[in-house]
């Protein structure tokens, strides 16, 4: 009678037979695969439903804050896509909101240059400088590399002030002409909602595809164990820089149509108060959740203008209502809606299936 040795630790791989490992890990592929299978489906479902917003809302100015709601959406999954799915804090992304916006804006109201291409000149100079920042910055952890891109945040709005011949300083860039597309212009808010609408289901596609990928896996790795990751043969500190100047570009996007939209750009609203706030946006719609950037952009959007009616008790209601949502649903609203969805669908399980579950699991 022959014997085998036994391995200690490790099952061997044998293709097909439950519990080893290419078979896990072909059912955590067919897994995967089917949450991006949903997402996307849920992605173009949501998409077609706000579509039909600007023939459903009272005014133009309902329709105008959907355009503020895309450009929040973008600028919340921008901050989310680092600090929530690759682990690095950065107080600076209302300062690269701001570059996008100033950048733009002065190109085509200073110097008559064609919008579009003002835009994609906006977009590249972002992220050369977010590299250049993020080759030293992202050499720190923690605390660390939260101060540093503080500095960075201090340094843009002090140059959005002090540029006056440029950026207006203090009374702000005015006279920026609105986005044009094959010689049309979009002046109106229904226009510019349509923009904002494809560009926003473009940006959260790509985010979807990406973070469903080999790098966002890798990105994901970074937030569980950075040492660990870079044990495994990831290149750290290159993933790192990528995803920090993939997540200056997005929020300089969202400064571009933001500029565009309003026609004026304000230094008050890219100061590091603004990034503090985009922290807890991030945190409140769900850290390193695919959806939590939608609920966060609407969370930004619609509590501002709830509390216009208590203009002294603003700031004090909006920041009790944050820490409410941040005390009661540590995961953001995002996570809270996937418990839910989650007991949801064990209370309808069938009785059966859920014997026949429980006799799996003690055979």
């Amino acid at each position: 009678m022959s014997t085998q040795p036994i391995e200690t630790g490790v099952i061997a791989a044998h293709p097909g037979v439950p519990g080893t490992a290419p078979d896990a890990a072909h059912g955590a592929a067919l897994g995967s695969d089917r949450v991006y299978g949903r997402n996307l489906r849920i992605l173009f479902a949501v998409w077609v439903v706000l579509l039909l917003f600007p023939w459903l809302a009272p005014s133009s100015y309902v329709v105008g804050l959907g355009v503020t709601f895309f450009v929040n959406l973008i600028l919340v999954a921008s901050l989310n896509l680092l600090m929530g799915y690759c682990g690095q804090i950065s107080l600076c992304h209302s300062g690269f909101f701001g570059l996008g916006a100033y950048v733009s804006g002065v190109l085509s109201a200073r110097y008559g240059v064609p919008v579009p291409a003002s835009m994609a000149c906006a977009l590249a100079l972002t992220a050369l400088a977010s590299v250049l920042v993020g080759l030293p910055a992202l050499r720190l952890r923690g605390h660390y590399l939260a101060m540093a891109t503080l500095g960075l945040n201090a340094i843009l709005s002090v140059l959005f002030v002090e540029l006056v011949g440029l950026t207006g300083g203090p009374n702000g860039l005015s006279n920026v002409p609105p986005i044009g597309v094959a010689g049309y212009s979009l002046d109106s808010d229904a226009g510019y909602f349509y923009f904002a609408w494809a560009v926003g289901l473009l940006t959260m596609w790509g985010i979807l595809n990406l973070v469903h990928s080999r790098v966002g896996r890798a990105m994901s790795s970074l937030v569980d164990s950075e040492i660990g990751a870079a044990s495994l043969g990831i290149d750290t500190r290159s993933l790192k820089v990528a995803v920090f100047a993939i997540s200056a570009t997005l929020a300089a996007l969202a400064g571009t149509l933001y500029v565009h939209y309003a026609q004026f750009a304000s230094p008050e609203t890219f100061n590091f108060s603004a990034s503090v706030l985009l922290v807890v946006i991030v945190a409140v719609g769900g850290w390193g959740k695919y959806w939590g950037p939608l609920f966060g952009a609407l969370v930004f959007t619609a509590v501002p203008e709830i509390l216009l009616a208590f203009p002294d008790l603003q700031l004090l209601l909006f920041g009790l209502g944050m820490i409410v949502v941040l005390v009661c649903f540590p995961g953001g609203i995002a996570g809270a809606c996937t418990r839910a969805a989650a007991a949801l669908a064990r209370r309808r399980k069938p009785a059966g299936e859920a014997v026949g579950a429980r006799r799996s699991q003690h055979g």
